[in-house]
């Protein structure tokens, strides 16, 4: 009997220590978990600038956030950017907050640092028991440059002479590598490239003077280097006024029976409307959305020049509608719109074969609205040709074509209303004067001589 007492008092111990100690065990196991806070840090770069906002997300799923501090340290400077304490829960319940975010402005001057090197730290813990009961602990530091000083900016070209409509090259250096560059043109910005010489901080920017932009457009270079810190330069330049033509133009009915069909599937189909609002909508809406498409191929470029000497005009070709024509759209004797003609049409045999008037990539080859079947050139750093109204396009996009190898024939597709080649020459995305880029002349004095000149100067120095 004594026995078997002993033994049930031994069960009964044991599954009492049991229902105890494990979960206790058990939960002082779980408190003394060994997972670190996370931290994920939204710096768009290590240059830091002036002034600048970047923002920290940190995170502990288990025990939650004990304390998050950040700091800046240079040279055995330190400048606390942010010190933050979280509540308890309670001794037995970890941190209240398991995940936050922060938000820190950091202005270098303002906290008496200079430029040059310097450390970002960030220290976080949890309400973890280990190290007793000092929590896990995530550290971290980034290597970052403070840079408050804006760049410099030395322009290498010359006399800059640009017509309305026409285009012009600007290179110019900057003391640092910089996240952008360009020139400006009145509400209109260029971009610069690097990469033609050898000096990485040596930019070429092709730039436009549009039609519609007047004399006294102003014109000036900005560069923004890495942290942030922007520069304005000016230049020397001279604008050319040109007068364009207006040309009055007489919309049949046979045309538009010919060509509205073609249009159906992209303007909005409505059995009200006259075969006249119908055109409306192509010649305006239409239009519109089809400068958006070629805006966005030219948004990019390659960083190389891949044309040499003077573009090719079609061959045996006469020239039937000029740059920037002002045309006004008669229907049975009244006006009904106003467009500007952005290229040059040029009609020779129907279905003739149409050359790559300089060597480029093909970006783009299909139907585009009211240009009909169309292809695109990028010739490098900015400068385009354009092919439109073709019968039928004979290349792909990604094709490398040579000048003067044949790309496709001459049509009447989209708005054409005879076999024609409507060509035209872009700056990044805008309508320059083609005539310019056939004159070999114009081509020497406004770009191949302000390259070579740039190029001597480097040399020199």
């Amino acid at each position: 009997m004594r026995s078997e007492k002993k033994s049930r008092k031994f069960w009964f111990i044991a599954i009492l220590c049991l229902i105890i100690v494990l979960p206790a065990g058990w939960y002082l196991w779980s408190r003394l978990e060994k997972e670190k806070p996370t931290l994920n840090m939204n710096l768009l770069s290590p240059h830091l600038g002036q002034s600048q906002v970047f923002s920290l997300v940190v995170s502990d799923a288990k025990s939650g956030l004990r304390r998050l501090w950040v700091g800046l340290l240079k040279n055995g400077q330190e400048a606390v950017l942010h010190d933050e304490k979280f509540p308890s829960a309670g001794f037995f319940k970890g941190g209240k907050v398991h995940e936050t975010s922060v938000k820190i402005q950091l202005a270098p001057e303002v906290l008496g640092f200079s430029d040059g090197d310097a450390i970002l730290r960030t220290v976080i813990s949890d309400y973890s028991w280990r190290g007793w009961w000092k929590g896990n602990i995530t550290y971290t530091e980034k290597n970052v440059k403070i840079d408050t000083r804006p760049p410099e900016i030395e322009v290498l070209s010359r006399a800059h002479n640009i017509s309305q409509g026409g285009a012009g090259l600007v290179i110019f250096r900057a003391s640092e590598t910089c996240s952008k560059s360009g020139v400006q043109v009145g509400d209109h910005f260029y971009p610069g490239h690097a990469g033609f010489f050898k000096d990485s901080n040596v930019y070429l920017a092709f730039i436009a003077l549009g039609y519609q932009q007047g004399t006294d457009t102003a014109i000036s270079l900005k560069v923004t280097d890495l942290a942030g810190n922007e520069a304005t330069g000016g230049l020397n330049y001279h604008l050319r006024k040109k007068s364009f033509r207006q040309d009055r133009l007489n919309i049949r009915d046979s045309f538009l029976k010919q060509k509205m069909p073609y249009f159906s599937s992209q303007i909005p189909q409505d059995s009200t409307l006259s075969l006249v609002d119908k055109f409306l909508k192509v010649n305006r809406d239409l239009r519109e959305a089809n400068y958006q498409t070629i805006a966005d191929v030219c948004h990019d470029t390659d960083a190389k020049i891949h044309w040499q000497d003077d573009f090719l005009r079609l061959p045996k070709s006469a020239t039937r509608a000029k740059f920037a024509d002002h045309r006004v759209y008669i229907y049975k004797g009244r006006e009904i719109d106003r467009q500007v003609h952005m290229g040059v049409d040029l009609a020779s045999v129907a279905r003739s074969p149409i050359p790559a008037a300089n060597t480029g990539i093909v970006i783009f080859a299909e139907f585009l609205g009211i240009y009909g079947k169309t292809v695109i050139l990028d010739h490098g750093f900015g400068l385009f040709s354009m092919y439109a109204h073709l019968s039928n396009i004979g290349v792909k996009v990604g094709d490398q074509l040579s000048k003067g190898d044949i790309l496709g024939r001459t049509g009447l597709t989209g708005l054409a209303g005879g076999d024609h080649l409507h060509f035209s020459v872009l700056i990044h995305d805008t309508f320059v004067n083609p005539v310019e880029w056939w004159d070999m002349k114009w081509i020497q004095h406004n770009v191949l001589s302000k390259i070579e000149q740039a190029g001597s100067e480097i040399k020199r120095e």
